[in-house]
């Protein structure tokens, strides 16, 4: 095959795009969403140290490191999770899933908080402006919002606020060390782990058994959204570089919206559709390529830990 990571990117977006439906799956049986939260993570941790295992990958012994690395974990994994999985009691997974292509925007306001590099430019601040405006358009704001919608939207809006953080956090304080992509991400989602292991006995009370059905969609969104993808997507950004790695946010869309018609019935209106295509828009116009030395070095360290999914 001339192009090898076609197969895998195709994968990976597939695995991202199916974690909304998963969620609404495992929420739909009554699981609270802290424990959904947790669950994916205790499975993601699991899948990604024995991905160590295999690649001879030791723990990190850095205390910084695993400091960091609850703060990552924290903006990137326990909170929005929960948010996300939360904002799904209240929403489709359709509508979740076009929220969620707004990671990169979120991830470009804070990066231009916190990192000194980075400098705002007119197309960078236009495409803020449209993909604010295709998030209204998903929203149908000009008809207004039922209490229900109204607090599921801002939860999963919250969750992209958080991965926005995280993922400038990521880039200025947690990525730049010898460690591999598979330890750094083992290490944090371990933390994800044992802060939700606090969490959720207290938020959720102690959990039931599901049925097979949620048990299974719990199994797979960890297992592989939360830990083969970590993989695949960095064996993506490896063969494809990471300009093309990025491009999958825009693809786990159509497969969370498709999952979410096909499989669980849920309606797709024109806004979502054409709300979705407006975000898709503005995330091109806002991640469009500086010339200067730092913007690429940049592009390259945000992609590695970028993930839209839930995603």
């Amino acid at each position: 095959m001339r192009n090898p990571w076609v197969g895998k990117f195709v994968l990976l977006s597939a695995i991202w795009g199916s974690s909304f439906a998963l969620i609404k799956v495992a929420v739909d049986a009554g699981v609270p969403p802290v424990w959904v939260a947790f669950f994916r993570c205790l499975f993601g941790a699991l899948a990604l140290w024995a991905v160590c295992a295999v690649q001879r990958q030791g723990v990190p012994r850095d205390r910084r490191l695993w400091g960091h690395a609850l703060v990552v974990a924290a903006l990137l994994n326990s909170v929005p999770f929960t948010l996300l999985a939360y904002g799904e009691t209240k929403v489709s997974s359709v509508l979740a899933g076009v929220f969620n292509a707004t990671t990169p925007l979120m991830t470009l306001v804070f990066v231009l908080l916190i990192v000194p590099q980075e400098k705002i430019s007119g197309a960078k601040l236009t495409g803020l402006v449209v993909g604010f405006a295709g998030v209204l358009v998903v929203l149908r704001a000009w008809e207004g919002l039922g209490d229900d919608v109204l607090v599921g939207s801002l939860a999963c809006l919250g969750a992209t606020f958080c991965y926005g953080a995280g993922f400038a956090y990521t880039r200025r304080f947690f990525s730049g060390g010898p460690q591999s992509a598979s330890a750094l991400s083992a290490v944090q989602i371990t933390c994800g782990t044992a802060q939700l292991a606090v969490a959720a006995p207290l938020v959720g009370g102690l959990p039931s058994w599901p049925g097979w059905q949620a048990a299974a969609a719990l199994l797979v969104l960890g297992a592989a959204g939360t830990g083969l993808a970590y993989v695949l997507n960095l064996d993506v950004i490896r063969e494809a570089g990471p300009t093309v790695a990025s491009t999958v946010t825009y693809v786990t869309p159509l497969w969370s919206t498709a999952l979410g018609v096909l499989l669980l019935s849920e309606p797709a209106g024109w806004n979502t559709v054409v709300g979705g295509v407006v975000v898709v828009a503005g995330v091109l116009l806002a991640r469009k390529p500086t010339n200067h030395p730092m913007g690429q070095k940049s592009t390259r360290t945000v992609v590695q830990v970028d993930k839209p999914g839930p995603a």
